[in-house]
């Protein structure tokens, strides 16, 4: 009989099992495609990092250890998949996540659209990873594709092969995932926020979703666009839109690509710009400083982001360079905003640093690393000098790449409380943070050097001139540190999972809405809502009381001799 019931203990234990796996599969539910967009965001990170390992081994010292060949099909998959497989769906992950709960809505707008867009998102990642690694050439033109080098004709062309059309595909179904969320995005803000939650209650985190999306409907059309011509020009089909030998224009390519790519650097760093305006927000045990400024500075980004495209393309002489140089300084201007408020937010408050609020204070200072030397790249006669260096590398990663995964990694400990219902380690978390600042430094700081001293970018070798050989060795080792705080994250993950702290609702005495409901949240995300009367609706009703008495008292001491400061405030 035990035998039996032991067998029959583990049938059950399958079919649960299956029942997991499936309700996991065919879910609409806004919280579990978020962790889903999470997990394939993760899984696509650590290839693009193995990537960038190899490529810095190569770049380690002079001399080769793979060929040019591979280090091209590397070069392009490594940027490929850390932008559209890792910092846009990551962004997208919290999106899904957070939005919804934060401005008290039960699901998104369109539950299945959402659904299908995560996988449209999941089956063009895995095309364009398959790029990498298929019969008749692989994709090895840069993750910017420019023609002609995607489109050399003639009997001995040497244009990258059916790989190069898979990425395209796999692109544009990118592309088609990210305006169906974008879409979703607007249309529960807009139409679902909980009553009592104007626009101007809604949290920092849901406008910059908003912003977001908006940037993602208006300029990723764009760039299908230029990915359908760039498939028909690869295969004959008689556009000849980039093809020079046939009257077409590569310049109109840049256009097109860097009118949706530069938008693009937005619509990956504002998310992360939200998430830790909120952290700071609860951290600091104060309100945000200067909630509509930045409210307003988020706003002129987005739109300013759309005129500034062409200052990537500076040297090329096809584009009013006064123009475009002006509108670069001036985007400056509402960063800066974002960037004094934040500060300000900190100064003076009851800070507290949790592995949380530790990386952004991080992503403050790698974004101000790479928003001065964004500045100095808007001055025409410097961009020239600096213009395919390494400096560009180290500006770039420093801005979108490592600057926007910090946002995202505070988002990750901000929120697995609420997800999972655990805590994540915080000893683990403070390693992470330390290797991770440390490494991406000695990579991005040292790129930098070398760019200064004009060492170009996209090569495989370099001649042994000197100190490149010692500042590629430290950016190597920086990319090895960096590697290893990202293994530590991974297993803290999973580690929390079976092992962490359990959490409450609101561990962090958050201010927000999701803090409102049980974690992990139920599948209808609410049982009852706070009364919405300010952008911080738990902090009034967790003090609500408290402040009544306070303003009873008019600002003077209470009778009993305590104190009728306001907690919190």
């Amino acid at each position: 009989m035990a035998t039996l019931a032991g067998a029959q203990t583990t049938g059950y234990a399958g079919v649960a099992a299956w029942r997991t796996i499936l309700e996991w599969l065919t879910t609409v539910d806004h919280k579990k495609i978020g962790i889903m967009y999470l997990w394939a965001a993760g899984a696509f990170g650590l290839v693009g990092m193995a990537f960038s390992l190899v490529l810095r081994t190569e770049l380690m010292e002079t001399g080769t250890v793979i060929s040019a060949e591979a280090y091209n099909s590397l070069f392009t998959m490594h940027g490929s998949v850390m932008i559209f497989l890792f910092l846009l769906p990551i962004g997208a992950a919290f999106m899904n996540y957070s939005m919804p709960l934060q401005i008290g809505a039960l699901d998104m707008a369109f539950p299945r659209i959402n659904a299908l867009s995560f996988w449209i998102f999941l089956f063009g990642g895995v095309l364009l990873a398959m790029s990498f690694a298929v019969e008749g050439g692989t994709a090895s033109a840069g993750w910017t594709a420019y023609p002609p080098i995607t489109l050399d004709s003639g009997a001995n062309a040497e244009k990258p092969g059916s790989g190069m059309d898979m990425w395209l595909i796999g692109v544009i179904l990118l592309g088609q995932a990210s305006i169906f969320g974008s879409v979703n995005f607007l249309v529960t803000i807009f139409k679902m926020r909980a009553p009592g939650m104007t626009m101007w209650r809604m949290p920092l985190f849901t406008w910059t979703t908003m912003v977001t999306g908006l940037l993602i409907l208006l300029s990723t059309p764009v760039l299908a666009a230029a990915l359908v011509m760039g498939f028909i020009d690869r295969n004959g089909a008689g556009g000849a839109f980039f093809e020079p030998s046939q009257g077409g224009q590569p310049l109109l390519w840049q256009n097109l690509f860097w009118f949706y790519s530069h938008p693009a650097v937005y619509i990956m760093i504002l998310p992360a710009m939200g998430i830790v305006s909120d952290i700071f927000g609860v951290f600091t045990r104060r309100p945000i400083f200067g909630y509509r400024s930045m409210v307003l500075a988020l706003i002129a980004i987005g739109l300013l982001g759309f005129i500034v495209w062409a200052h990537h393309m500076f040297t090329t002489g096809g584009v009013f360079l006064p123009f475009f140089m002006g509108a670069t300084f001036l985007i400056a201007v509402p960063t800066g905003v974002k960037m004094f408020n934040w500060i300000t937010t900190m100064w003076r408050g009851s800070n507290v640093f949790p592995t949380a609020m530790l990386f952004s204070v991080g992503f403050l200072m790698l974004f101000l690393i790479g928003g001065i030397t964004g500045v100095f790249h808007a001055a025409v006669p410097v961009d020239f000098a600096l213009h395919d260096t390494y400096f560009v590398v180290g500006h770039f990663h420093y801005t979108m790449s490592i600057a926007a995964t910090f946002g995202f990694l505070a988002g990750c400990y901000y929120w697995f409380p609420k997800m999972f219902g655990k805590f994540m380690n915080e000893g683990l978390g403070k390693l992470h943070f330390w290797l991770l600042f440390v490494g991406v430094n000695l990579i991005f700081f040292t790129q930098l050097l070398l760019g200064l001293d004009g060492m170009p970018r996209r090569i495989n070798d370099y001649v042994a001139n000197p100190g490149w050989e010692l500042m590629n060795t430290i950016a190597t080792i920086g990319a090895f540190v960096s590697a290893a705080g990202m293994m530590v994250f991974f297993f803290n993950v999973f580690y929390s999972l079976k092992y962490g702290e359990r959490a409450s609702d609101d561990p962090w005495e958050g201010t927000t809405l999701e803090w409102a409901t049980s974690s992990p949240p139920p599948p209808h995300n609410f049982d009852s809502l706070p009364e919405i009367r300010s952008e911080r609706p738990l902090f009034d009703l967790r003090f609500g009381e408290r402040l009544a008495d306070d303003e009873h008292y008019h600002g003077h001491a209470p009778s009993n001799g305590g104190s009728s400061s306001k907690a919190g405030g």
